[in-house]
């Protein structure tokens, strides 16, 4: 496996970690659609540019970790 392909498998397995915390996570309703729309931005990005789309998703998990469903 080369390194751009190592890195879009390194990315699609933490989205998949992303989507299981979005599930567990205490947030509500609304915000947990906020979130999952948020996510699912980020899986359409990882198409075009993996290394942004990665980024973006460490983003994500800090803010899914504090309890925030999109940055303040």
């Amino acid at each position: 496996m080369t390194g751009p392909e190592q890195q879009a498998q390194a990315l699609a397995e933490r989205l998949l970690q992303a989507h299981r915390a979005l599930r567990e996570t205490d947030l509500s309703a609304d915000d947990k659609a906020r979130a999952a729309r948020r996510l699912v931005a980020i899986s359409d990005a990882s198409k075009h540019h993996v290394g942004r789309a990665a980024a973006r998703l460490e983003a994500f998990l800090a803010d899914l970790a504090a309890g925030r469903a999109a940055p303040e």
